[in-house]
């Protein structure tokens, strides 16, 4: 394989053109005689036992040519790439031009990774939230703490807004059934929403064993198209009533629910933990707001395939996420009446964001001379390894060095944003002082 040029095309592409020579060549002719030879046909030869030669001089000496390209052109591409240090973003589009038994020569035109400008990254002035928790913070958790303890219990009386129930209904539109509308010992919480508008209201008051009919209107947009706004006719019967018991906020709760003895005790555990958690977003929210201000210095022209292949990536993580439900894509977007077009639009802005923050944090990488060491990156093998339960070895099988290495660089990029960006300037003593009483006050 020989080099021969390298030429920059608009937008962010790239044409290698690429020489293969004979010797090169006439391996993959050789290849390519074996693998068609079987299935040719030649007078005065049994099948698959034909010289090449006779076979050319019959079908032309040409024959074996396209095979051989497509065997021999990848491998001289991956070296051309190598030797012109370029960074392919895409598949090559690939053209052959002068082909002969002495071999070929082949353009081969690629997008590549955009040039990247980036400056004033170090000094970022970004403002970090502080840190507060209240009572109230402690008691909306405690709350939490008592709901997720609450018991379901049968009772006999009439139904109240907060029960749950179960019950058989039968839905009919214009004195026919209908797809969907009926089901037998279904629970429903009252007040939920789950059903259309006024279907639950009108089961207040309701008792066990006794039949009735609830009267609504299905919403103009109702998804299924047949039934929006008509009015429909539900047959009830109730089986059984359900009201939600919450226990008592006490110590006997806190020894129920936790290692301590007293309320006062899970009390002070619930505020540490709170304020550990609080201090975890705002860090978060502190490090989101360095990379923002760091893009306002970021420049490049980034090829849509860059951003498209980003939302491939968020695709199929959502879709592997799904999958631990249960759903599967196909069937969410079904459930949400969306095309794969629309859904994803809705992560253009998060993949296109994610491709600047890559490119620029790479750029950092390069302009400070950033490397990763060996010791480092068995480090990092050894941490994945521990985190994922399994062996080190499966790891390094599964995520290349060189992409664990790209990681680690942009990793050493953002904390050199972090390290040198600057605290804003100090607020005087009375304007923070009302700050902190408006911020009380919100709370």
């Amino acid at each position: 394989m020989q080099l021969k040029g390298i030429e920059k095309k608009e937008k962010n592409q790239v044409e290698l053109t690429i020489e293969v020579g004979k010797e090169e060549f006439e391996k993959a002719m050789e290849q390519a005689y074996r693998k068609n030879v079987g299935r040719m046909r030649v007078p005065g030869f049994r099948k698959g036992k034909a010289p090449r030669k006779i076979i050319e001089k019959l079908y032309g000496e040409g024959v074996f040519f396209e095979d051989a390209v497509n065997m021999c052109y990848p491998e001289a591409y991956d070296k051309a790439v190598e030797e012109s240090k370029i960074q392919p973003v895409d598949h090559p589009q690939i053209m052959v031009d002068d082909i002969s038994p002495e071999g070929f020569t082949f353009k081969a035109t690629v997008t590549v990774k955009p040039e990247v400008k980036i400056e004033g990254y170090k000094g970022l002035t970004v403002e970090k939230g502080r840190v507060s928790v209240t009572e109230k913070d402690v008691k909306e958790e405690l709350n939490r703490m008592v709901d997720r303890n609450a018991r379901l219990v049968t009772v006999e009386r009439e139904v109240k807004d907060g029960d749950t129930v179960v019950f058989d209904f039968e839905g009919f539109v214009d004195d026919k059934s209908f797809e969907g509308g009926k089901a037998e010992n279904y629970t429903l919480g009252i007040g939920s929403g789950m059903f259309i508008p006024g279907f639950e209201s009108q089961m207040v008051g309701k008792k066990v064993d006794e039949p009735f009919d609830v009267n609504v209107t299905f919403p103009e947009e109702y998804q299924a198209k047949e039934l929006a706004g008509k009015p429909a006719v539900f047959k009830c019967l109730i089986h059984e009533v359900k009201e939600t018991q919450k226990p008592e906020l006490d110590d006997e709760f806190a020894k129920d629910v936790s290692e301590f003895d007293t309320l006062d005790e899970l009390k002070a555990d619930l505020k540490t933990k709170i304020r550990e958690q609080k201090e975890k977003a705002a860090e978060n929210e502190y490090d989101e707001k360095l990379i923002d201000a760091m893009l306002e210095h970021f420049e490049a022209d980034i090829p849509e395939v860059m951003i498209e292949a980003q939302i491939d990536r968020i695709v199929e993580d959502f879709g592997y996420r799904l999958s631990m439900q249960g759903v599967t894509l196909d069937m969410y977007l079904k459930m949400n009446d969306m095309s794969m077009e629309s859904f994803r639009k809705l992560f253009r802005e998060q993949g296109e964001k994610q491709v600047k923050v890559r490119l620029a944090l790479e750029e950092i990488a390069k302009l400070e001379n950033m490397e990763v060491s060996e010791e480092e990156l068995e480090k990092e093998f050894a941490s994945l390894a521990e985190q994922n339960k399994i062996d080190v070895e499966r790891v390094k099988q599964l995520l290349p060095a060189q992409s664990l290495k790209d990681d680690l660089l942009t990793q050493k990029a953002v904390e050199l944003i972090k390290s040198t960006a600057k605290k804003p300037a100090k607020k005087t003593a009375k304007k923070a002082e009302k700050t902190e009483e408006k911020e009380e006050e919100s709370k």
